[in-house]
């Protein structure tokens, strides 16, 4: 049986689900982003449970099959800008309509009727989080970071930065430095 769990979307957040699975004796095959694979069906009470108890935690048990597939869309989003070493060489359109196995129109339709934004605008929000952590971890420059996030250029980088931040990412590593050298000083 499959279990949709909606703001999966970390290491941490799996540990807390297998938590969660243990302490209600739920066997499970698989915990995944967002999704939950157990050896046999759950009973109507340990659903009841397992949804109240990840409530707590800020994680809601799934029900409806256009809320499972939103999240299913965000996961392969957050995995493949996220988790993910290299973004993949084809278009994202084609990539996640062949991770999810539907019509990508279909997908993206859904999406942002439900969500209020394009699966494009997500991806971007996505991928400039991404930046700012990389520019945290100051091991790349922009245009290292650029190539790597499949951007065709370190401007092109830094125009969405800037259109989604309100900040350049260089006026942003300077703050973080300054945040940084406040903090070592107190």
């Amino acid at each position: 049986m499959k279990l949709h769990i909606k703001y999966m979307v970390s290491l941490r957040c799996k540990m807390m689900v297998k938590e969660e699975l243990k302490k209600l004796d739920i066997h499970y095959v698989t915990v995944d982003l967002g999704v939950v694979e157990t050896l046999k069906d759950i009973t109507s009470e340990q659903r009841t449970l397992l949804s109240k108890n990840l409530l707590k935690s800020g994680l809601e048990l799934l029900e409806s099959k256009k809320s499972i597939l939103i999240e299913k869309i965000k996961n392969v989003i957050i995995e493949m800008v996220h988790h993910s070493d290299t973004l993949p060489k084809v278009n994202y359109s084609e990539y996640i309509s062949d991770k999810l196995g539907y019509d990508y129109t279909y997908l993206a339709n859904t999406f942002s009727e439900v969500k209020g934004i394009t699966i494009q605008q997500f991806i971007i929000i996505h991928k400039i989080e991404r930046v700012k952590e990389l520019i945290l971890y100051n091991e790349l420059n922009l245009t290292e970071i650029s190539y790597k996030l499949h951007y065709s250029s370190p401007a092109h980088l830094s125009n969405q930065f800037k259109k989604i931040t309100g900040l350049t990412p260089s006026f942003y590593k300077k703050m973080l430095r300054k945040r940084k050298k406040n903090l070592e000083n107190v």
